[in-house]
């Protein structure tokens, strides 16, 4: 297919009123929009306002009412306890118009705010979907997230009411997450009136009187609720993401925006329409499992996969591939640390092997930068397009991306390609100028942003000019470094604050981490900068060998650092390679850079919400001691 990517992002950019206008026709609306864009009470922009919608209408009813009753909605695959549940858009609608019902029977009503926290099972989707149908604002917060960072965000949403679950399963572990949930409500402020706990057979939660209630009891007697209309600029949810204070952002997502951002992106970003199977290998405490596990897929009209599992270990490097092949996948959209955990333990790729894959064509990868060793080898051992493509918490939907709908450009690896249309990307000095070419700079979006995107943070309008309009005046801030090359591509090298400075040069720890990656021995890395006396900062190099690699330590961090200097020169001044087991890493797979760094500079630092196993920080300390860093100081 030709690309007609320029001449749609040159529409989006010319006549954004236009552009969105008609993608909304996609939508069904109850009341139709008077303005589509919306400029005044500048920065507080809005789009579609007058316009009145239900996405969970859109997301289910719509397809039943329009023929597609029968076809598969939801696929629940669970390898940890051994599940496999279909739900037709029929069957999920009658689940949601229930669960729906049961919030209302329990004093919920539009406005409310819902907590979500569970762990990767249909009762949750179930439960975001209900509170999209009767107008209730969901906060679906990861589950098994710490009581003190549950209890802040109580605090924050003050909802009414709280769905859990007893237990969530990581690899062959249960997390109980009742205890968390007790002790969060005591440390809030807030005390929701009702808590409704889905009780699991592998674990059974004590229930508090006259608080809990369990997932049953409440359903019982519930009568199926219809849909609630709501205003286009309503809240549909609020999602927190980490604040640089300790104090969690709330990020707002709009219900007419939202609808019409997520469809079309299906068609147009990920290539896939209704009926066919799509695959985010994500959480739904995340942002990609909102987006695209429950909204985007459904309001496309797809088959969503809802996993339950690991990339490794449940029950091995294959998953992925018994999954795609077993439920017809098309596409799936993953983080590049699951490929390289997957490269890692399988590095011939010898599993996809055994798996039929004929109907998967589209791999597409976010979360962090993807090197271009983890493109390559995926590219290789799966012989389908690999897409890497780069957006936020704070956007929802992709910044920028090779649009395979409107045709797929050339790869380049190392970048997402292009803006995606409706996204004014910029690179920017300290002085809020245009970069040239081929220069680093803080990468922004000139506003209005594009439906879809915050519009502000919950209560907090001024926390939403501080934290990214301040900085760039008449710009998001998005907080990443990077540059644009000759032909437009976008390259994400890292955060803002991982490009250091050595010597008076600025440098991208992620352009070393590509060197590090390239290594054939090497399965994943980390680079960051750490304080030196000299030079200001220098790089230290983190690696994990891929399985099966028993040559030296040392060896191996001799190449690694004449790798560096070869390719990035000695003014990178990389002179520690450090092999270890495992990096740190958040629930999601983002690796924690920032706290490594702190780590190495002797600072105090807190222990992250969402980190994985905190016992990795010990063994990180104890290579960088050896090392001479780490030290108090």
């Amino acid at each position: 297919m030709r690309s007609v990517y320029e001449g749609v992002y040159a529409r989006s950019m010319q006549d954004p009123d236009g552009f969105w206008a008609a993608a909304a026709e996609a939508i069904h609306w109850e009341k139709r929009w008077d303005r589509v864009f919306d400029d005044s009470r500048p920065p507080f922009y809005r789009w579609f306002t007058g316009g009145v919608l239900n996405t969970c209408y859109n997301a289910l009813d719509v397809h039943v009412d329009r023929g597609r009753a029968k076809q598969k909605a939801l696929v629940y695959d669970s390898p940890v306890t051994g599940t496999v549940q279909a739900f037709t858009f029929a069957e999920l609608r009658d689940e949601v118009a229930r669960c729906a019902g049961m919030l209302q029977k329990l004093g919920i009503a539009k406005g409310d705010r819902v907590i979500i926290y569970m762990p990767m099972v249909p009762e949750a989707v179930v439960a975001m979907l209900a509170c999209a149908r009767i107008g209730a604002i969901h906060s679906v917060v990861f589950g098994g997230f710490a009581s003190n960072e549950l209890a802040k965000r109580i605090d924050d949403a003050r909802p009414k009411l709280i769905l859990s679950a007893s237990c969530g399963i990581e690899v062959n572990r249960v997390i109980p997450y009742k205890p968390l949930l007790d002790g969060a409500i005591e440390l809030a402020r807030h005390k929701p009136g009702r808590c409704v706990i889905l009780q699991r057979p592998q674990e059974r939660a004590p229930l508090v009187a006259g608080r809990d209630l369990e997932w049953g009891d409440a359903l019982a007697g519930a009568r199926p609720a219809d849909c609630v209309p709501v205003a286009a600029t309503d809240p549909l949810y609020i999602l927190y993401t980490s604040g640089t204070t300790g104090v969690p952002k709330g990020v707002v997502r709009d219900n007419g925006g939202h609808a019409v951002a997520l469809k079309w992106s299906m068609a147009n970003i990920y290539g896939v329409g209704a009926g066919e199977v799509y695959w985010a290998a994500s959480d739904i405490g995340w942002v990609v499992g909102h987006s695209y596990i429950v909204y985007a897929p459904l309001l496309e009209g797809c088959t969503s996969i809802l996993y339950e599992g690991k990339p490794v270990g449940t029950p091995d490097p294959g998953a992925f591939w018994r999954l795609i092949a077993q439920h017809g996948v098309n596409a799936l959209f993953t983080a590049p640390t699951a490929f390289r955990a997957i490269k890692k333990e399988d590095p011939q790729g010898t599993h996809m092997t055994r798996h039929d894959l004929s109907r998967f064509r589209t791999l597409f990868l976010a979360g962090e930068r993807c090197d271009p060793d983890t493109l390559h080898w995926a590219e290789d051992k799966l012989g389908v397009p690999v897409i890497d493509h780069w957006w936020q918490t704070e956007t929802g939907w992709p910044i920028a991306a090779n649009c395979v709908g409107l045709g797929t450009l050339p790869v380049k690896a190392g970048s997402p390609t292009k803006a995606v249309p409706g996204y004014d990307v910029r690179v920017l000095d300290e002085a809020n100028a245009d970069l040239p070419a081929g220069q680093i700079g803080s990468i922004a979006i000139k506003l209005p942003l594009p439906p879809g995107c915050l519009p502000t943070l919950w209560n907090n309008d001024a926390g939403y000019e501080a934290s990214y309009l301040a900085k760039h005046p008449g710009h998001y801030l998005t907080g990443d470094a990077g540059y644009r090359d000759e032909d437009g591509y976008v390259y994400i090298m890292s955060r803002v604050d991982d490009i250091i400075n050595v010597a008076g040069h600025r440098l991208s720890t992620g352009a070393m981490e590509e060197v590090l990656a390239s290594h054939p021995d090497v399965a994943e890395c980390a680079v960051v900068g750490v304080a030196d006396d000299v030079k200001g900062e220098v790089p230290v190099g983190f690696v994990v060998t891929k399985a099966g690699v028993e040559r030296g330590d040392g060896d191996i961090a001799r190449e690694l650092i004449e790798k560096v200097r070869e390719q990035i020169g000695p003014v990178a001044a990389f002179k520690t390679a450090i092999v270890v087991k495992r990096l740190p890493k958040t629930r999601s797979g983002k690796i924690l850079r920032g706290t490594m760094k702190k780590i190495a500079d002797g600072q105090e630092y807190v222990l992250p919400a969402t980190i994985d196993d905190p016992a990795i920080l010990g063994e990180i300390t104890d290579a960088l001691q050896q090392k001479g860093y780490a030290k108090t100081r």
